[in-house]
């Protein structure tokens, strides 16, 4: 099981990793390779695409070939990706890197989900998922600082460098420790994968109501320079140091949700997580002063971080056979689905506030009804774990 989860987690950990550790480096990148910072900016766009295009294939392909093959080839990729952009000589390379690195960290995100639904009842698996969820939260602040860090001493292609190394590691643990967990099919059976359909109204309903919740995170994140120093007048420093400590009560909510949900059910939390936004949502439009303003940033990361990881459980649930492809479904449409909302809102000139209560706001109350609508179809009891055969 250690094994399982150690290579779930790092397999995970390239996709944040891969956003955050060389934003640091942006403006000497800029310079070297003779092009703005603002044309490099998209870098990020470019890396988002790159990991939308690698969960079209990659859950199928893992679901007929295997976990670890997919595994493998994401981490490949990912170092030949990172070695492309550590040797850039203009910034049309540069991205071109960045397109493929966000291809490798996608293959490795939809194996990592599809690896725990394979060998975690439901559950473990909303617990684990929580506790990925709260790591996940940490990146974003220890990135930068080690990015930093590494500039201090070694020029910016060392960033890229450290990336090649954690994808070196990522592919020997995929290699070494990573066993084989795709179920085997039962040939016998006309039709394996006949009773996994994606086309079901409780697979859609967590599928909405995750993808809303990585719009309001997403949202949360593209807003706050403009929110916190534009508008609210703090300085840089002052920027950080709220942004690290949001991801702090981001981690310590992440890490407490495996213990709540050994009092609360999972459907508990996931209300709870919908009336934290909605509350945040009232809160921010009615905001009179800066403390106030921050403590509804505050709620917001509190309400993701208790319900993101059940929510993901559950969508995951009804699919052994087809976990792969249920899994690129989900990272594909929360991909999509907040760049989507990003967009629109800029098109309609929506500043920034209004555009993060307008999600907030909008996300609750379509979650909220879903969540007391439409029901989970329990097949496998809550506590039963849930084994198959696993081909090294």
């Amino acid at each position: 099981m250690i094994r399982f989860l150690l290579c779930s987690f790092a397999l995970v950990l390239l996709y944040p990793a891969g956003i955050d550790m060389y934003l640091v480096g942006l403006p000497r990148i800029a310079a070297d390779l003779n092009a703005s910072e603002a044309q490099l900016h998209i870098a990020f766009s470019v890396y988002l695409a790159g990991m939308a295009f690698a969960m079209l294939f990659a859950g199928r392909v893992a679901d007929r070939s295997g976990r670890k093959p997919v595994a493998l080839v994401g981490a490949v990729i990912f170092i030949i990706a990172s070695t492309l952009c550590s040797q850039a000589t203009s910034g049309t390379l540069f991205l071109c890197g960045r397109f493929l690195q966000g291809v490798g960290a996608g293959s490795c995100y939809v194996v990592a989900f599809a690896i725990l639904r394979d060998t975690l009842n439901d559950r473990l698996r909303a617990k684990v998922l929580s506790l990925l969820n709260g790591i996940t939260c940490i990146v974003p602040v220890l990135a930068p600082v080690l990015g930093h860090l590494i500039m201090l001493r070694f020029p910016w292609q060392s960033l890229f460098y450290t990336m090649i190394a954690m994808g070196v590691t990522v592919g020997l643990l995929s290699l070494f420790i990573l066993k084989e967990t795709r179920p085997t099919i039962d040939i016998t059976s006309p039709s394996p994968q006949g009773n996994e359909s994606l086309v079901n109204r409780f697979f859609l309903s967590r599928l909405a109501i995750t993808t809303l919740s990585v719009s309001v995170i997403l949202t949360f994140v593209n807003t706050s320079p403009v929110l916190l120093m534009e508008v609210m007048g703090f300085e840089r420093g002052e920027y950080a140091t709220i942004m690290a400590m949001t991801a702090g009560v981001s981690m310590v909510v992440s890490f407490s949700t495996p213990f709540a949900l050994s009092i609360f059910k999972p459907r508990t939390l996931m209300l709870t997580s919908q009336a934290l936004f909605l509350t945040a949502g009232v809160v921010l439009s009615l905001a009179g002063s800066s403390a106030v303003t921050l403590f509804g940033l505050t709620l917001i990361c509190a309400g993701f971080s208790v319900g993101f990881g059940v929510a993901m459980s559950q969508a995951l649930g009804p699919f052994s056979l087809r976990a792969g492809v249920a899994s690129s479904t989900l990272g594909i449409a929360q991909v999509c689905g907040s760049s989507l909302w990003i967009w629109l809102a800029a098109v309609l000139g929506i500043n920034a506030l209004n555009m993060l209560i307008g999600i907030l706001i909008g996300c609750s109350i379509v979650s909220l009804l879903l969540i007391m609508l439409v029901a989970p179809n329990r097949s496998v009891p809550d506590h039963e774990e849930i084994h198959h055969p696993s081909r090294s």
